[in-house]
């Protein structure tokens, strides 16, 4: 399955808390899409939040953030995993 990282940019900042439940809201949405959240990144400051994703396709990866909260990514980029 592709691996993709999304990049979402919320003006004025966001916080950890609505971030975490923007991902529990994924999470009960993905297995519809066979998507997979993995993991998420976020700078509170300048509203950055980051996504790991096993998905089919971006479309894929972004229907499910439409669908669980209406935050889609402004990119999302295929990703090979490395140590």
């Amino acid at each position: 399955m592709p691996l993709y990282m999304d990049v979402h940019t919320i003006d004025g900042g966001v916080s950890v808390d609505d971030v975490a439940k923007a991902h529990i809201a994924d999470l009960q949405t993905q297995t519809a899409y066979d998507v997979k959240y993995l993991r998420y990144w976020v700078n509170e400051g300048q509203g950055k939040v980051f996504c790991l994703v096993e998905a089919p396709s971006a479309t894929a990866a972004n229907t499910v953030h439409r669908e669980a909260h209406g935050l889609v990514a402004d990119d999302v980029f295929q990703v090979q995993e490395g140590s």
